[in-house]
């Protein structure tokens, strides 16, 4: 059987041995009663970790971030977010299917978009035949950018921003753990200026499912009721849990691996003639680049043949994500693999 060297996610990680025996050694209660302790721990610690008042242990990101603009929106409302963010390109239409509101779009640079982008489109208080601006969404890091880093004035100004309009901030941190370490910024430094934050385990962190929302008291409240009602209540869930509690307290730190191995991987594939990368893009541990000539279906299946799994990124573009599964003796073997391809 062929060992592929899979750089297609940061999902695709499975449990360590120490993983599995924190989950196997978990102890367990009724969550829905909140008397799973393991989930309770979990849900401590990372509200701590982000300085926020309660959290709340979801299956997915997807529930995670879905949650959030449910609690903070009612049918009929905006959200402004960037156009090639999770919400509006990988979460399946959920916004309007699950809760009545609508997403508006603009195009950012390299993720990030700013005041000057986002105040133009608020919706006129006056205006009752408009939808309600109700919420701005970031995503940080930003996946379809590659793993760019949302910087910190910027958060800060858009912060001002909704003040000055009574508006929400929603923050989709799946890769949040990447930012902080990358930047030396601590979680709580940049979850701060958010009304609601979600924050994934299942990627560069290696636990097998779920995520984590967080906010005051009374969201995190109306969220689990939110859960319950779509299907998330879960019963002896700290066996997985515990997963997720293992990797906060031990894999946050070594992400900084990841971003190294995404670093030595990109600067390679810029010294090859027929790939283009832009290297600035490159902050954290994803890869978006193209190769000049060969479309990318057809470089997806001559990578698989030479046991590299790359994956799509943008439009006509390719995407490699390192991560903890990914050594850096296989990172030289992808390296070989692509100057076959160049």
């Amino acid at each position: 059987m062929t060992k592929f060297i899979d750089l297609r996610s940061d999902t695709v990680t499975k449990p360590s041995a120490e993983m599995r025996k924190a989950m196997y050694e978990a102890e367990v209660g009724d969550d829905v009663y909140g008397e799973d302790p393991t989930v309770n721990k979990l849900q401590e610690y990372v509200a701590e970790l982000l300085g926020k008042e309660a959290a709340l242990f979801v299956p997915s990101g997807l529930m995670g971030n879905q949650i959030c603009l449910n609690v903070l929106t009612s049918p009929g409302d905006e959200v402004i977010c960037e156009a090639d963010a999770h919400i509006f390109q990988y979460e399946s239409g959920t916004p309007a299917a699950v809760s009545g509101i609508q997403l508006y779009p603009v195009k950012g640079e390299n993720g990030i978009i700013t005041p000057e982008i986002v105040e133009p489109l608020i919706r006129p208080a006056s205006a009752y035949y408009m939808p309600k601006t109700k919420v701005v969404e970031v995503e940080n890091t930003h996946n379809r950018a590659g793993g760019t880093i949302q910087p910190l004035e910027v958060i800060k100004s858009l912060r001002q921003l909704v003040d000055k309009y009574n508006l929400k901030f929603h923050l989709d941190g799946a890769r949040l753990w990447n930012a902080s370490v990358a930047t030396g910024i601590e979680l709580s430094g940049y979850a701060a200026y958010f009304d609601s934050v979600s924050v994934c385990l299942s990627k560069g962190l290696g636990a097998p499912i779920g995520s984590v929302i967080a906010g005051t008291e009374d969201f995190i409240k109306e969220a689990f009721r939110v859960r319950k009602a779509w299907g998330g209540g879960m019963r002896q869930v700290g066996v997985i849990a515990a997963a997720g509690l293992y990797a906060v307290q031990n894999n946050i730190q070594r992400l900084s691996e990841d971003h190294e191995k995404a670093k030595l991987l990109a600067e390679h594939i810029a010294g090859l003639d027929n790939f283009e990368i832009n290297l600035s893009n490159v902050q954290t541990n994803i890869l978006i680049f193209k190769h000049l000539n060969i479309p990318v279906e057809e470089i997806l299946a001559k990578a698989k043949e030479k046991g590299l799994l790359l994956s799509v990124g943008t439009v006509g573009s390719l995407r490699a994500v390192t991560h903890m599964d990914v050594s850096f003796e296989e990172i030289e073997k992808a390296k070989d693999i692509l100057s076959e391809l160049n």
